[in-house]
């Protein structure tokens, strides 16, 4: 996932915050090396377009994890 995908929707809404999600379909949602690299570039792309990144949350089988309570936001 490109931060200019993610950014291009939230810029054309006039976002002024955004909320990340998605799942692993393996059902465990503990957060890969690319999905922790994912949320830095976010975070750094979302400060130089005035956009907060709220969250970024992984969905897994009957559980989810928020990278904002494991400290990566």
């Amino acid at each position: 996932m490109h931060p200019r995908k993610v950014l291009k929707s939230a810029i054309l809404s006039n976002a002024a915050s955004l909320l990340v999600e998605h799942n692993h379909p393996s059902g465990e949602p503990s957060p890969s090396i690319e999905d922790i690299n994912v949320t830095e570039r976010l975070k750094e792309a979302e400060k130089i377009v005035g956009i907060d990144l709220l969250d970024h949350i992984i969905i897994g089988e009957n559980k989810f994890i928020s990278l904002k309570e494991k400290g990566y936001l």
